[in-house]
């Protein structure tokens, strides 16, 4: 019974503590450890098969500015590296199983996504929002690695969903756990021409442009530090 006590007495001292709402005017900047976790699929021509995308964790910067009461557009920036390959494609054209993985190297991203934000008013310092926009990812850097003789990516614009809250710990900094959903996909071009066999040159112009329609749709999950500025 004294420990329920003490737990309602701490529940009631975090809901009554002073609050900080957010001023039209206002700009907050965040930085955040993020989980980056790619929801992949993909649609291989020639070889067929499916996608493997890594996992990655990153260090994230964010500038929100409040347009409004409790309405905000945020700049999200931060950059990636994954490594790709894909799984149970058909090597049999090339002399190859029948069933493999294709090591396609790694290739960084570089995802700037800008959403706009809800901040629901909760007169405590927990101070939860939800978001939406518009994501343009630049693909760069890409290593084919040591199998096929090229990787391209097409760069592209995403739609972003964004969920998210703010813990405030006194006037000026606050706690920030939030999670994104980038519904992003690419056009890939695999040149693997140096894989053609050599009693059958006919190949090579299929190999050195197999097209790949890939959806990376990731979740990128963060915990942070943020200020008031």
């Amino acid at each position: 019974m004294k420990n329920l006590r003490i737990l309602l007495a701490a529940i009631l001292l975090i809901t009554s503590t002073t609050t900080f709402a957010q001023q039209k005017g206002e700009w907050n900047i965040r930085l955040r450890g993020v989980g980056v976790i790619p929801q992949e699929k993909a649609n291989i021509g020639v070889i067929g098969g499916d996608v493997d995308i890594s996992k990655s964790f990153i260090p994230e910067l964010d500038f929100t500015y409040y347009f409004a009461n409790n309405f905000s557009a945020e700049l999200i920036l931060g950059t990636t590296r994954h490594k790709v390959k894909t799984t149970s494609s058909n090597l049999t054209a090339i002399g190859g199983p029948a069933s493999a993985d294709v090591d396609l190297g790694k290739v960084w991203l570089l995802p700037p996504t800008l959403t706009l934000q809800y901040h629901v008013p909760t007169g405590s310092i927990v101070r939860p929002y939800i978001g939406a926009g518009a994501n343009y990812t630049i693909f760069y850097g890409a290593d084919e690695g040591s199998t096929v003789k090229g990787v391209d990516y097409k760069n592209s614009f995403a739609f972003a969903a964004q969920a998210g809250v703010d813990i405030d710990l006194n006037k000026k900094w606050f706690v920030n756990v939030d999670m994104k959903k980038l519904f992003l996909s690419t056009d890939v071009t695999v040149d693997a021409s140096n894989l053609t066999p050599a009693g059958n040159p006919s190949l090579e112009p299929t190999l050195r442009n197999i097209p790949a329609d890939v959806k990376i749709r990731p979740w990128l999950i963060g915990i942070g530090i943020g200020c008031r500025l």
